[in-house]
Order: structure tokens, then C-alpha cells, then sequence
């Protein structure tokens, strides 16, 4: 089976996110799409950052009953900060009959240097890169060619953007699905 990575603080999970996912299997790039929480990406601050149990059930609740999309734990008994490298290490070892890709935005893509042994993580999977507001697909695609474009449309929304709405209790629009607002309400997050 061909399993796509698809790693996040989904700090909180929205419809573009889910929808990137849910645009791999429609285009029949995996077969499934595993939305692997990340407890803390080393290249990025952890305050703000809601308890890895928060961040799995809001993820849960934003696929449930969509085919093929499976919120993953795999980094939460792993060391932190979470790697990558390890954490594909770690799929091999646990499912060998699996073929492994990694999605990623164009921000992380640009950055690739920075992650650990980032090469070996080029030469091993295949990874797919989408685009993300003012970070160049291009750029990236010319430093690692090794990389492939996905062309999904553009989700002009981040988890950042939701947080601040939350904190100041604006609308959030049709970007969490209802089920993760409810959860976010009920457990006073992000507020």
C-alpha cells in the first residue's frame, strides 16, 4: 500500500488541511494519507502549542468518515523534538509492506537543509511538495529537484490565522469543521 505522511502541529486541524490530504487520494498519489501529530517540529517555537491529546482528537474529529485519511501518533512515544528521519525510520521498521511519501508546503521545502539528514530523506522517499502564500514553489523545486509538485489549489489559511481569530473570538469561517469547533469551545482552547 502507498502511504503518504503527512506531518503538522494541526495546532488546530482545518479544511486545508484536510482537503491537501483528501487531494493525494483523489488523485490517486496514495492510498492513504496518515496525519501524523507532531508533539514539537524542532524548527518551529512550542508555545501556543496545545496538548498533543487536543491536537489528536481535533484531528480525528476533522476526518472522521472520510475513507483512506488516519490521524497518526506515531512521534508521541518518540524523543523530542520529533524528527522526520526517525520517524520514517521508525514506519519502516513497523510496516515494511508499505511504500512511504512525505507531503510537505513549499515553506518547509525551502528549509530542507535545516532538517535533519535531510538528504537521506530525499534519497528514501518520494516527497511532494505543496504551495504555500509567499514561500516560491520554484525556488524550491530548483534546489531539490529531487522534490515533485503537487498543484493543489491554494488554501489561503493557516493554523496561525485561526488561532489568532479564536483568541479574539472573530469568525472563523467555514475553515473548522464544526465538530473541531465544538471541541475547541468545550475545552476553552485557544482562547
Amino acid at each position: 500500500m502507498r502511504i503518504a505522511i503527512y506531518p503538522g502541529s494541526f495546532n488546530p486541524i482545518h479544511r486545508g488541511h484536510v482537503q491537501l490530504a483528501n487531494y493525494l487520494l483523489n488523485e490517486q498519489m496514495a492510498d492513504e494519507v496518515w496525519m501524523v501529530i507532531s508533539p514539537h517540529n524542532p524548527l518551529k517555537m512550542s508555545s501556543g502549542l496545545q496538548e498533543e491529546h487536543h491536537r489528536y482528537e481535533m484531528t480525528r474529529l476533522a476526518v472522521e468518515g472520510i475513507p483512506g485519511l488516519i490521524p497518526s501518533t506515531i512521534e508521541f512515544s518518540m524523543p523530542k523534538p520529533s524528527y522526520t528521519i526517525d520517524t520514517f525510520q521508525l514506519l519502516h521498521q513497523l510496516h515494511p509492506e508499505h511504500e512511504f511519501a512525505l507531503m510537505i508546503g513549499s515553506d518547509n521545502a525551502l528549509v530542507f537543509d535545516k532538517w535533519k539528514e535531510y538528504r537521506k530523506l530525499l534519497d528514501s522517499v518520494t516527497i511532494y511538495v505543496y504551495p504555500r502564500r509567499d514561500y516560491s514553489m520554484e525556488e524550491a523545486l530548483k534546489r531539490y529537484p529531487e522534490m515533485k509538485a503537487i498543484n493543489t489549489p491554494y488554501y489561503d489559511i493557516s493554523s496561525t490565522q485561526l488561532r489568532h481569530w479564536l483568541k479574539r473570538k472573530e469568525d472563523t469561517g467555514d475553515w473548522l469543521h464544526p465538530a473541531v469547533l465544538e471541541y475547541i469551545s468545550n475545552h476553552n482552547l485557544y482562547f
